[in-house]
């Protein structure tokens, strides 16, 4: 509810991940808890979940629905994690505002007539904004960074190749820079509890490019 009201303050999400009431539901009777149990998670918009499109910010991909978790949505929910929204980002996701033609633009919940920063622009506007206290983006070359810049809050990019990088939607671009998976939140005590929750033995199963590694 409180994501609603930010969202319709600010214009920060694009989609609601159907199933995070019955993820809920069967993690109350699992007798292991996960390091994130029960937390709400949002979820940049490129990243892929299961019956939802990763737009990209762009229309060819609007009408291709993913059909599995990325590796770092499974292992979010492993973790007891409930991701249960997708946030808005600018098209094609490299821009330091936050805007496209499908969703429109977000503003800053500190001040509407400024940006939220880009790429995560709609993460950092819900998290500010009190309608999410963890979200999950990638970064580039500021892309979670920025924002949080922006909005007051806390990130982090991990260093390269400490997470599973598949399941987002392509960019046009080809990158020589390697782009990380990475968490934003209010303080850094939320971030150091994710990093610790993503550096486990199921991500690193389900990705062998990852290296096994501790936090």
């Amino acid at each position: 509810g409180e994501a609603l009201e930010v969202n319709r303050e600010v214009n920060c999400v694009t989609d609601f991940i159907h199933g995070c009431e019955d993820q809920l539901q069967k993690l109350k009777k699992q007798k292991e808890k996960g390091l994130l149990y029960g937390i709400p998670i949002s979820i940049k918009d490129h990243i892929n979940c299961k019956g939802h499109v990763s737009s990209g910010g762009m229309l060819k991909f609007l009408g291709q629905v993913k059909e599995e978790d990325s590796v770092i949505v499974q292992v979010l929910k492993h973790q007891g994690g409930i991701p249960f929204v997708k946030t808005n980002i600018p098209q094609t996701m490299i821009n330091y505002n936050c805007s496209n033609l499908i969703f429109g633009q977000t503003l800053n919940p500190l001040n509407p007539q400024k940006s939220p920063g880009g790429s995560l622009g709609g993460e950092g506007a819900l998290i500010a904004g009190g309608g999410s206290i963890l979200g999950i983006g990638s970064d580039v070359a500021g892309s979670i960074r920025l924002p949080s810049s922006f909005c007051g809050l806390c990130s982090l990019k991990p260093t390269g190749n400490s997470i599973s990088p598949p399941g987002c939607s392509d960019s046009p671009f080809a990158l020589t820079v390697t782009g990380m998976l990475g968490p934003m939140a209010r303080d850094v005590d939320s971030l150091a509890l994710c990093m610790e929750a993503l550096l486990c033995q199921q991500m690193f199963q389900l990705d062998p490019t990852v290296p096994p590694h501790p936090l």
